[in-house]
């Protein structure tokens, strides 16, 4: 008989030095799952020098376009040719659809690896104000409240960084109809989420 009550002591002895053992790792005794919470993105949303597709033309300008990448905007580094022109007004607009022309291309290889896309499509141009409108304004083809909200806010933020529209931060644009041009901001919540409204504001 004491060699049974002996053996159940060194039996509950073991447990609790295991559920001791268990509570100092901070393992949890019990059965109910515990929530982790969301698995964090495994996109790199960064690409390296030899991961950019090269622009093989002589005289190239370097620029920061906006892409989309794990539901956010990130810049990347890329290069337009020169305009040449020596009007501040004609090379913004050059300028400004050699961005665009860039939205609108596929991301290079190393790009799309690190999980660039793009939602600006085409038919999409971009020409220079018309007669009336402010400074520095530009004119999209389609109306840009017509544009998916990513696709504008990849356009606004990329003009903006490299001041196409004269106008450091935001963007001054419009449609190919009758409406004003508008200014748009390309703010930091903007950049986090490029699906929601662009912030915009009467050009005046």
């Amino acid at each position: 008989m004491r060699v049974r009550e002996r053996r159940a002591a060194v039996a509950l002895a073991g447990f609790a030095v295991v559920a001791a053992v268990a509570t100092g790792c901070g393992i949890r005794t019990t059965s109910v799952p515990v929530d982790a919470g969301a698995a964090p993105s495994r996109l790199p949303c960064s690409v390296s020098g030899e991961d950019v597709e090269p622009r093989a033309q002589a005289q190239q300008v370097p620029v920061r376009v906006f892409l989309v990448c794990a539901s956010g905007l990130e810049a990347v580094d890329r290069t337009v040719a020169e305009t040449g022109d020596k009007d501040p007004a004609g090379s913004r607009v050059a300028v400004a659809r050699a961005l665009l022309n860039q939205l609108l291309a596929e991301p290079a290889p190393g790009e799309r690896e690190a999980g660039f896309t793009t939602s600006v499509e085409g038919p999409l141009t971009v020409s220079a104000g018309r007669e009336g409108d402010p400074e520095g304004a530009l004119r999209l083809s389609r109306q840009p409240e017509d544009l998916p909200a990513a696709a504008l806010s990849q356009i606004v933020c990329t003009y903006a960084e490299n001041g196409s529209t004269a106008d450091g931060g935001t963007a001054l644009l419009g449609g190919p109809g009758s409406y004003p041009v508008r200014r748009y901001a390309c703010s930091a919540q903007l950049r986090e989420r490029p699906d929601s409204a662009v912030p915009t504001r009467p050009a005046a």
